[in-house]
């Protein structure tokens, strides 16, 4: 616990309690990282499976149980001023973070025929634009020497075709040459990056149907769950993980595309 003292982690697109947003924030304040998280239900209502506008709040109150700090924000990621506007914010309420959770993504079902521009677009200022700047602006204030970390959450486009998802697996796509340059960019900072690939996970989105569809595809019988890849994060941020950086790693249980 003294390694971890007063280390402070940002987990973006927290809205949902059976999100992976809200499993990595709950992996990490078990371990004992205070915890700064963002949301936006504005885009969740949006989706099929909806949301309860409270659930940020019950997480919060949730998180604070386990005794560290906790603080979070409605932030709209597409805003250009986004990145400055956290990382103030997160500098003010509980000290310069050690810690970037890139969680937050944007997604919709389109295909070559059907995408537009505006759609791309959509992608593209959260997926890419956000997630570069949000690292970014981290890593000009991080001073800390060592002991930093980003985390982006990819994919695995790299695995196998995404029929139906053009525009997310292309957005998805840079995320991945991100992490790859970004590494050798911030390793002289003390900042390691990488990026996790969780495969189908059980957020709540997945029908009766899907989840007969998937089931068989993974060797241990069952489907991917959010604390599946809160707990391999857990691990990456780590001081043990200090030497691990540029990777692309696919913690997704032997999912056979």
């Amino acid at each position: 616990m003294n390694q971890l003292k007063d280390k402070i982690a940002i987990i973006t697109g927290v809205s949902r309690l059976k999100g992976i947003g809200a499993a990595i924030c709950k992996e990490l304040a078990e371990t004992g990282y205070h915890i700064f998280f963002t949301y936006w239900t504005e885009y969740d209502k949006k989706m099929p499976w909806s949301i309860d506008l409270e659930e940020p709040i019950k997480l919060k109150e949730e998180l604070l149980k386990t005794g560290v700090k906790v603080s979070c924000m409605e932030l709209d990621l597409t805003q250009p001023n986004a990145a400055e506007q956290l990382i103030n914010r997160v500098s003010v309420q509980l000290g310069y973070p050690d810690i970037l959770i890139n969680n937050a993504a944007y997604s919709t079902n389109n295909d070559f025929s059907t995408i537009t521009a505006e759609e791309l677009d959509k992608h593209y200022l959260v997926n890419v634009r956000a997630t570069t700047l949000l690292s970014s602006k981290f890593a000009q204030g991080f001073n800390k020497k060592s002991g930093g970390r980003i985390v982006n959450l990819t994919s695995g486009q790299f695995q196998g075709p995404m029929p139906g998802e053009l525009a997310y697996a292309t957005t998805k796509g840079a995320v991945d040459a991100l992490t790859i340059t970004l590494s050798a960019e911030l390793a002289p900072l003390g900042i390691t990056v990488n990026a996790v690939n969780p495969g189908p996970t059980d957020t709540g989105w997945m029908t009766q149907e899907i989840k007969s569809q998937l089931k068989p595809l993974f060797p241990f019988g069952r489907i991917g769950e959010p604390r599946d890849v809160a707990k391999i994060i857990k691990f990456i941020v780590s001081e043990e993980a200090d030497w691990i950086t540029g990777q692309i790693i696919h913690s997704e249980g032997g999912f056979k595309r």
